[in-house]
């Protein structure tokens, strides 16, 4: 009798997933710390200019740019750098070499880490602070076809950052090249010309305006075609396709053809009518602000209404108050100062000193070089301040001394209305760069 032995249970298979080299490259080295590292900065970069720039998607998309060119580029290019050169110093390069890949391949591997992690980081950082903005912000959008771009940057300079580690793999090779790229990128954004489009770093600071719809594309095109070039030099120099190497070099070259060609003064910048459209309210005078600025516009009128109030019937005084790229407009319209420099996340936190910047802007003429000279020059300097002080009193701990103004202003509180209001319409109508025509109160 034979007996026959069956397992009382099935085992389960074991199933072993090999896992992904591409995994294990990201999850090893300095990618990771590199990631935290840019996202940390950038963000404290940020969160330290907030009041600046969170009420105007413009102000945010401008300072993320510079922040991924300036602070982000270095530290991608010099960590690149670093774990380039790193298979060479602990002298496992021939052990690398022998895995059964390509070596282009191998390369990309390598390269993946201190290439993604940071341009992955830029875009966190970006994320936060455009949700940061979304609650304040009035019109237009964030132009994320740019930010997508300096990723794009950020990333190429990891790459070109591991390329010269493996051929400069020594220890002080990645903080010189982090120090030499941060130079170059602050020296290449301030470039007068055309070229200065071609930096990551290149800065625009007009609220009102909009990029040419290709310029995001063709700067990702620019800098990614010559990490690639890199790239693909280096992998493929010992094969005979190292001839591929020009595909990307064509590309960076063409793209980089098109941002020359751009104006030297505006480069990919075009005035948005969107965004520059007029927005007023219905008071006497009225008050418009761009659409940028529209949230602001109650803001201001309000700022604006004690003056208004002194000065209207005033013979010469504003029609209307204009902030914004309009010109001169029509007679009696009066320039503002830029009401979202004063303004933190949408609103006015000192409406006194913007009133008395409104002021001094409605009182100052474009004075030529020799004017306010002569005897009678700091005298009527001093009309001058005390004109606006009487107005707008500047607020404590902000504007000039109001010394040699204090009698002149002692005066002008002294007056009756209407004398007030008469000596208001001989000032107004007065030329205050030449002293003799400025009247005395």
């Amino acid at each position: 009798m034979t007996a026959t032995l069956t397992p009382s249970r099935t085992e389960p298979r074991a199933r072993v997933r090999a896992a992904s080299p591409l995994r294990t490259e990201l999850r090893r080295g300095l990618g990771p710390w590199t990631g935290a590292a840019v996202t940390v900065t950038a963000l404290l970069t940020m969160y330290g200019k907030a009041p600046g720039w969170q009420g105007r998607w413009a102000d945010a998309t401008n300072l993320l740019h510079i922040t991924a060119a300036l602070l982000a580029g270095p530290l991608a290019l010099a960590a690149g750098c670093w774990q380039g050169g790193r298979e060479r110093r602990r002298g496992t390069a021939e052990l690398w070499e022998s895995v059964p890949r390509s070596p282009l391949r191998r390369l990309l591997l390598a390269v993946a880490p201190g290439a993604l992690w940071p341009a992955a980081a830029v875009l966190l950082a970006d994320a936060v602070c455009l949700l940061a903005v979304w609650p304040y912000a009035s019109g237009g959008r964030p132009y994320v076809e740019l930010l997508a771009a300096d990723a794009v940057a950020v990333a190429a300079l990891g790459a070109l950052g591991h390329v010269v580690g493996r051929v400069a793999p020594w220890r002080l090779t990645a903080p010189l090249l982090g120090i030499v790229g941060y130079v170059g990128l602050i020296v290449s954004a301030y470039t007068v010309g055309p070229a200065r489009w071609l930096s990551p770093g290149a800065e625009h600071q007009f609220f009102w305006d909009r990029p040419v719809w290709w310029f995001g594309p063709v700067s990702a095109a620019w800098t990614a075609g010559l990490a690639l070039t890199a790239l693909l030099a280096y992998g493929l120099r010992r094969t005979r396709l190292r001839a591929f190497a020009l595909v990307p070099l064509a590309v960076a070259v063409a793209a980089a053809a098109l941002i020359l060609r751009l104006p030297q003064d505006e480069g990919p910048w075009r005035q948005d009518a969107a965004l520059s459209r007029q927005v007023c309210d219905d008071g006497t005078p009225q008050v418009c602000l761009t659409a940028v600025d529209e949230k602001l516009l109650p803001e201001v009128a309000a700022a604006l209404a004690p003056l208004n109030a002194r000065l209207k019937g005033v013979p010469g005084a504003p029609v209307r108050w204009l902030g914004g790229p309009f010109g001169p407009g029509r007679p009696g319209d009066m320039e503002l100062p830029n009401a979202a420099q004063d303004a933190v996340r949408g609103r006015l936190p000192h409406p006194d000193l913007f009133l008395n910047s409104a002021v001094s802007w409605l009182f100052s003429d474009r004075c030529a070089p020799g004017d306010l000279a002569g005897a009678d020059a700091e005298r009527t300097s001093a009309v001058n301040l005390a004109v606006v002080e009487w107005l707008a009193p500047t607020p404590e701990g902000y504007g000039p001394d109001t010394t040699a103004a204090r009698p002149y202003i002692d005066r002008l509180r002294a007056k009756s209305p209407a004398a007030q209001r008469d000596y208001l319409t001989r000032y107004l109508a007065a030329n205050t760069c030449h002293p003799d025509e400025v009247p005395i109160p």
